[in-house]
């Protein structure tokens, strides 16, 4: 009897911790919906200074640009070769990092003036890019994140987990709130991390929205995240809106 109240006791006390760490559930309220260009195969999405700035995807149509929020308006475009297909996009220390996916290089840009400054190169897939202000923050579609400098050096690996399994395809980051939200490729989740257990503390899920109606034969996966005074915003690939939009906890 004495064992099976200790047994009892510890099966107790792992079944709480296993829900202590289960991640928090969400789902998503639109705030407000705003004018996104169709056309842009979103990889990159990020504000700074109030400023929308956006990569895309695609050999051929591969670009940065900078973006009118309001309107979806394109101010400003930096088109790539026909070769190049581009990935995630920030700014760091006064420069405009973009990766490629398969290229195995990354562009550097004046971040005030987006002039060309060099090409470095860079020896995985390039998916996603944000930084926490210290560190560039790299997917490469598998379940690691990578924290490097300002010249692509890995500072450290972080292997993303939740309920204790390797989270894959981890895509276009943010860091928002002192946490990575990743999109998870060929999904309508968003997973958010905790930068330096992996741990994922929290799920998005961002089923329905964008609704059938503004859906076409060429609409793409949930993929962009953006963030501006503590607004959050989302968009997706070839998507012809982007939304504002909050947390509701399930």
């Amino acid at each position: 009897m004495k064992k099976f109240i200790l047994l009892s006791a510890f099966v107790a006390v792992c079944l709480a911790a296993c829900s202590a760490s289960a991640p928090k559930q969400y789902g998503v309220k639109v705030v407000a919906e705003y004018p996104h260009d169709r056309g842009a195969y979103t990889q990159g999405l990020f504000f700074d200074g109030g400023q929308l700035y956006e990569s895309t995807g695609q050999c051929g149509s591969s670009s940065f640009r900078r973006v009118d929020f309001s309107t979806g308006k394109v101010e400003r475009k930096l088109d790539f070769a026909r070769k190049y297909f581009g990935e995630g996009s920030v700014f760091f220390n006064g420069k405009m990092y973009m990766l490629t996916w398969t290229n195995h290089v990354a562009f550097i840009y004046d971040a005030a003036t987006l002039e060309y400054e060099k090409t470095l190169s860079y020896p995985r897939e390039g998916w996603g890019l944000t930084t926490d202000g210290r560190s560039l923050i790299a997917s490469d579609g598998s379940s690691s994140l990578f924290f490097m400098d300002g010249n692509l050096k890995v500072q450290r690996t972080l292997k993303v987990t939740m309920n204790g399994r390797p989270v894959r395809y981890l895509n276009e980051l943010e860091w928002i709130d002192g946490r990575i939200w990743a999109n998870v490729y060929t999904t309508d989740m968003i997973v958010i991390i905790n930068p330096s257990s992996g741990v994922v503390e929290g799920a998005v899920d961002c089923s329905g929205l964008l609704p059938a109606r503004l859906r076409r034969s060429d609409t793409d996966v949930l993929n962009g995240i953006a963030v501006m005074d503590g607004r959050i915003f989302l968009t997706g690939k070839n998507w012809p809106r982007m939304y504002e939009i909050e947390l509701i906890k399930k």
